[in-house]
């Protein structure tokens, strides 16, 4: 079994409650998945990071940091799509790379990059400074359509939450 097929049987998993299984399954593979976030191919890197999420791995919270960082648009992207995973009902997932995430929101080079640093940012806690990028990335000219419109909708789900003092 390669680590993306295991990773897909730990979503499989996760999704259907077998925590016990699922237990197993993470310490079996706990060891290639920190292997293959350090393998000098990207696509290898990006399976290992998008393997976290798969696996609800919450202790690999500082791996996936790394990927947010990697010089691999594809390695971010897999990073930000396991952040949005472990934080859907863990704000503190968020909160803890959310400066990270600031910056992959407003300058990466990667506009998919952008969109989903945006999409993890929908998950923490609403903080002003988050909804004011988010409202004036929404309100660039030169940023594409799809940025402008994800960074307004995220912007106003946040100030919605955060009530009045939003």
């Amino acid at each position: 079994m390669t680590l993306g097929e295991a990773a897909a049987r730990a979503d499989a998993l996760a999704e259907a409650g077998s925590e016990q299984e699922l237990s197993q399954l993470r310490a079996e593979w706990s060891d290639e998945i920190e292997a293959a976030a350090r393998n000098p191919d990207y696509r290898e890197r990006a399976v290992a990071y998008r393997s976290i999420g798969q696996f609800r791995f919450r202790q690999k919270i500082e791996l996936l940091r790394r990927g947010l960082d990697d010089e691999s648009p594809s390695c971010r992207g897999s990073a930000l799509v396991s952040l949005e995973r472990l934080s859907r009902d863990s704000p503190g997932v968020v909160n803890a790379v959310r400066p990270l995430l600031h910056k992959l929101a407003n300058a990466d080079g990667n506009q998919a990059v952008r969109r989903l640093a945006i999409v993890c940012l929908k998950n923490g806690s609403p903080q002003r400074e988050t909804i004011v990028l988010l409202q004036g990335l929404s309100e660039d000219d030169d940023a594409e359509r799809d940025l402008r419109e994800i960074a307004a909708k995220v912007a106003a789900q946040l100030k919605k939450r955060a009530g009045p003092r939003g």
